[in-house]
C-alpha cells in the first residue's frame, strides 16, 4: 500500500468531522487553513509518542489511536481551550492494514468524543512514532497558564490519581479482575478534562495537565509562578480500585505516577466559591500556595520514592 492510498483509506474519513466555520481546508492540499472566530486566541501544542518509551511494544493499535489523541488534547484542556483540529505525523516500520485499521478506529472514536477534526499530516517509514499537533481556541486573554499561581490560593485536582500508573503492572493480564480492569481503562482510555478546563478559563489562576506525575507537574507551576506549595497527602483522591490493588503503594502512585491526565490547578478561594456547583464538586482541594519556595507534602511518609515519568526511560 502506497502512502497516498494509506492516507485516503484510513485517515481521510476523519477529515469530515471539521468544526463548522473554523477548519475551512483540511487534508489534500499543501497546508490546512483554520479561521479564527473574532475574539478568540489560537492555542496549539505538539506531542510525540515513541514505541517502547511512551507505550509498550505491540500495544493494541485501537487503544493507541484513542490514547495518542487524548494525551495531546489534554494540553488544550489545561489551557481552557476548545478543540478544533489536529495534524498527524506517523512513522511506521510497515504499512500493515490490520494495524492501520485498528489505529484509525481508535483515532476516529477519540476524534468524535473530543470534537476535533484531522486537518492533515504526513506518513513515513521508520520506528513506530506518532506526533500529533492539536489546535484549539479560547476566549481572548483567558487561556490558563502555568505562571499565574499566587500565595494563599488553593491547589486542586480534578479527579483520582495513580490509576494509570498502577495499570502498568497489568497490561499483559489476559483475564483482569474488575479492579484491574478499572485501572487499565484509565490507562487505555484517558479522558481529557475539556469541559472542566473550559469552565475554569478566566477563573483559575494557573493549570497543568498531570502527565508526568502530580509532584513533577505541580513543580512546573511553582517554578513558573515563583512560589511554593504545601500539600496534604490525606486529601489526594484515590480510587477504590487503586487502594484495593496497591494498598500502601497507592499514595506513591498518586503522587508520582504519570498518565492520569487530570488537571492540577490553583484558584483563589473567592473564585472557587463563585464556580458553578457542578464544576466545584468535581474539584478536590489538596493544598495551598505558599511564599516559601519548594513543594512540601504532609502525611506522605509511606509514599516511597518520588520520581515522575522519565521521557528517557523505557518499558522493560
Amino acid at each position: 500500500m502506497g502512502e497516498f492510498e494509506l492516507i485516503r483509506q484510513y485517515f481521510q474519513p476523519l477529515a469530515d468531522k471539521a468544526r463548522q466555520g473554523q477548519l475551512i481546508l483540511g487534508p489534500g492540499d499543501d497546508c490546512a487553513i483554520q479561521r479564527l472566530p473574532p475574539g478568540r486566541d489560537l492555542v496549539f501544542s505538539v506531542d510525540t509518542l515513541v514505541e517502547g518509551v511512551h507505550f509498550p511494544p505491540n500495544y493494541p493499535p485501537e487503544y493507541l489511536g484513542w490514547r495518542s489523541l487524548a494525551v495531546a488534547v489534554s494540553d488544550l484542556a489545561a489551557m481552557g481551550a476548545d478543540p478544533v483540529c489536529f495534524t498527524l505525523a506517523l512513522s511506521l516500520p510497515h504499512a500493515e492494514p490490520e494495524w492501520l485499521a485498528g489505529y484509525s478506529r481508535g483515532l476516529a472514536r477519540a476524534s468524535d468524543a473530543f470534537g476535533i477534526a484531522i486537518a492533515g499530516g504526513d506518513t513515513t517509514r521508520g520506528p513506530l512514532t506518532i506526533t500529533l499537533q492539536v489546535h484549539g481556541t479560547v476566549e481572548e486573554g483567558l487561556a490558563l497558564q502555568r505562571s499565574g499561581a499566587r500565595v494563599g490560593e488553593i491547589v486542586c485536582v480534578t479527579g483520582p490519581l495513580g490509576d494509570a500508573g498502577a495499570a502498568l503492572d497489568f497490561l499483559d493480564s489476559s483475564e483482569p479482575t474488575c479492579d484491574q480492569q478499572a485501572v487499565l481503562s484509565r490507562y487505555h482510555y484517558p479522558e481529557p478534562q475539556l469541559q472542566l478546563g473550559a469552565a475554569l478559563a478566566g477563573k483559575a489562576s494557573s493549570a497543568i495537565d498531570i502527565s508526568d506525575g502530580l509532584l513533577s507537574d505541580l513543580q512546573h507551576i511553582l517554578e513558573a509562578s515563583g512560589v511554593g506549595a504545601d500539600l496534604d497527602a490525606n486529601k489526594i483522591p484515590l480510587s477504590n480500585a487503586l487502594v484495593a490493588l496497591k494498598g500502601g503503594e497507592a499514595l506513591g502512585l498518586a503522587l508520582s505516577a504519570g498518565d492520569d491526565y487530570q488537571l492540577c490547578l490553583t484558584i483563589a478561594e473567592d473564585r472557587l466559591l463563585e464556580l458553578d456547583s457542578q464544576v466545584r464538586n468535581q474539584l478536590t482541594a489538596i493544598g495551598r500556595i505558599s511564599p516559601e519556595l519548594g513543594l512540601r507534602v504532609a502525611n506522605a511518609e509511606s509514599a516511597g520514592p518520588r520520581q515522575g515519568f522519565d521521557h528517557f526511560g523505557r518499558f522493560d
